[in-house]
């Protein structure tokens, strides 16, 4: 076992938090919050430098990207948009002296009121927006420029936002290729591109759409597709291109990069949920925590809580419950709040909106709760550099 340790990075209405833990991923302890209290939507971290990237933002802030270069000790942020706490400074001398504000110019103006997600691969770190954009950055976040290609595919005025909004939560690199990336848009589906954002394909074509039966959920699947609300998506070890999706309405597998999807729904109890995670060597085995419904209080069925894993690519799912609250457990899990670390066995981690951080360090057979009374957790990362 290395030496180096697991840091759980949490994303909260109310700031950034860490929960870092000894080398054997023991005697968790809490830090935080950071990021002057701005709500972050999503953290990553980078497991060769330590660098931590913390995305978020909202109307009162504007949007903008959090850094620290010395894990999570000390941060600074490039603000890309302008909040209401800028209208306020202009016209209040004595309010801009306390925030230390000042009228420079920002990069987008207000093009956009958040940053929702945020991913890091071949050098490029890039950041998804609400509404939906794809920025990139080549200098870690000092400068950032829209990726053109997808704000201007061919479909960009239809897409229709999702409850929270036409938001852009979810960013997928191919660790072999520096062209390829997916992405997952709330509700306009899964975009892909194999020429490093020049151009992108939509892709969320049903595998059998000659056999769908029709549903009356306007977020099913209809007309050949699985429907457009995509909740988050991830990409399996390996040379293929394997990737899972929990959608709004199932649990979807796609063995061609999304060009085709298969629903792998059956033995789950809901067709709802937020968060899906991949096994980091292991293709077939996938975690997912299903959530009652939409419109049915987006909790635990029977408010039990339960995390449900395939070990077989979805062919079956076994129903994970040590450790977790049986009784009066009315929590949501929220879509980019379930991560992962590398170890041997996996170490899988979730956050819910009622702040508690539940962890299994043997991949989902036991859970113990490592961090209670946080804010409502909107993202959980892992920073691994073992």
């Amino acid at each position: 076992m290395s030496s180096k340790s697991v840091t759980v990075l949490i994303g909260t209405t109310k700031g950034a938090f860490r929960i870092n833990a000894g080398k054997d991923r023991d005697g968790w302890s809490v830090t935080g919050p950071f990021c002057d209290g701005w709500p972050i939507n999503h953290m990553i971290g980078d497991p060769v430098t330590g660098t931590i990237w913390a995305a978020g933002g909202g109307d009162w802030h504007g949007a903008g990207v959090w850094r620290s270069g010395d894990g999570g000790e000390n941060w600074t942020v490039t603000r890309l948009t302008r909040g209401r706490m800028d209208d306020w400074a202009a016209n209040d001398p004595d309010f801009a002296a306390m925030i230390n504000w000042t009228d420079e110019p920002l990069p987008f103006a207000d093009g956009f009121s958040q940053i929702w997600s945020v991913g890091y691969a071949h050098g490029t770190l890039y950041a998804g927006t609400k509404p939906a954009s794809l920025l990139a950055s080549d200098d870690g976040g000092e400068t950032w420029e829209r990726v053109q290609g997808l704000t201007d595919h061919p479909s960009s005025d239809s897409w229709n936002p999702g409850a929270a909004g036409l938001v852009l939560h979810t960013i997928v690199s191919d660790p072999s290729d520096p062209k390829k990336l997916w992405v997952g848009i709330s509700a306009a589906g899964v975009f892909a591109t194999e020429d490093g954002g020049a151009t992108w394909e939509r892709r969320n074509r049903l595998s059998n759409a000659d056999s769908c039966a029709h549903h009356d959920h306007p977020a099913a699947p209809r007309d050949g597709e699985i429907g457009h609300c995509v909740h988050n998506m991830m990409r399996a070890p390996g040379t293929a291109d394997l990737l899972y999706q929990q959608n709004h309405h199932g649990v979807w597998r796609s063995v061609d990069g999304g060009r085709n999807w298969d629903d792998i729904t059956a033995g789950l109890p809901s067709t709802f949920g937020f968060p899906i995670r991949v096994h980091p060597r292991d293709p077939d085995t996938i975690w997912t925590l299903p959530l009652n419904g939409d419109s049915a209080g987006r909790f635990p069925p029977d408010a039990a809580a339960a995390v449900r894993r395939t070990q077989d690519g979805g062919e079956s799912w076994q129903d994970l419950r040590q450790g977790l609250p049986q009784k009066s457990c009315y929590f949501t899990v929220l879509r980019q709040a379930m991560a992962g670390d590398a170890r041997d066995p996996a170490g899988i981690y979730f956050g819910t909106n009622s702040g508690s951080v539940f962890a299994s360090l043997d991949e989902g057979d036991s859970w113990e709760e490592i961090a209670r009374h946080l804010p409502t957790i909107l993202a959980v990362e892992v920073l691994d550099r073992a």
